[in-house]
């Protein structure tokens, strides 16, 4: 059996984060008798500016993108069409902002000593995409830290723990050091980055060749 190092690179608001990372469960069910993956997360924020009440997303792409409200929906109904077909489900009644996720992405950072991090991770995807809730309110977060049965306590402290910050720092340099231009993104074994969040099919193919002895492994990847 094969272990392959899969570091996400990811924002916790990201519309197509989810969606990677589950074709890339998919991927990872399929081939569970030749391969387990240690998966683990990079942050990569969209917005670091943004304040802790967030912003409106026909504000956001009306600003930045210049879209109207058509213009909003049709992506969104795209966007609704391939989520469900990767078992991500986005309700854009309730999904009305985007936050900023630095907290969140701290409390995963967290969560990883506990080897609760994936399940935290899965717990914000629902929390934000389904139900539309702040993923920048410390009270929303520690409440799903609770439903792990993690110390809220301990995880409250973390937001403000110097050594944690600076963990979350030197992430956040080696995200950097890796020119990564869109997320999600995918670091397989420190050498190789897929970018997208491409189909169960893609991700089976590389994560297959990896499993490979070194000096069968194809030389495009």
């Amino acid at each position: 059996m094969k272990t392959i190092k899969i570091e996400m690179i990811h924002d916790l608001v990201c519309s197509w984060c989810p969606i990677g990372y589950n074709h890339l469960k998919v991927a990872l069910e399929r081939i569970e008798d030749d391969v387990t993956a240690d998966i683990q997360f990079l942050p990569f924020q969209l917005n670091p500016e943004m304040p802790p009440e967030g912003e409106l997303i026909a504000d956001y792409f009306k600003e930045r993108m210049g879209w109207d409200a058509d213009q909003l929906k049709k992506y969104q109904t795209s966007l609704i069409r391939t989520g469900t077909a990767a078992g991500v489900s986005y309700d854009f009644s309730k999904r009305t902002h985007y936050y900023n996720t630095f907290k969140g992405h701290c409390l995963i950072h967290w969560a990883e000593k506990f080897g609760q991090h994936r399940a935290l991770n899965e717990l914000m995807i629902d929390a934000y995409f389904t139900k539309g809730s702040n993923l920048s309110n410390e009270v929303v977060l520690l409440d799903l830290v609770e439903q792990l049965g993690l110390n809220r306590s301990d995880a409250l402290q973390s937001l403000t723990d110097p050594v944690l910050l600076k963990e979350i720092s030197k992430k956040q340099q080696r995200v950097a050091t890796l020119n990564v231009t869109s997320i999600p993104a995918f670091l397989i074994n420190d050498e190789y980055i897929v970018s997208g969040s491409n189909s169960p099919d893609f991700f089976e193919e590389v994560l297959m060749r990896f499993s490979l002895p070194e000096r069968k492994k194809v030389s495009g990847l």
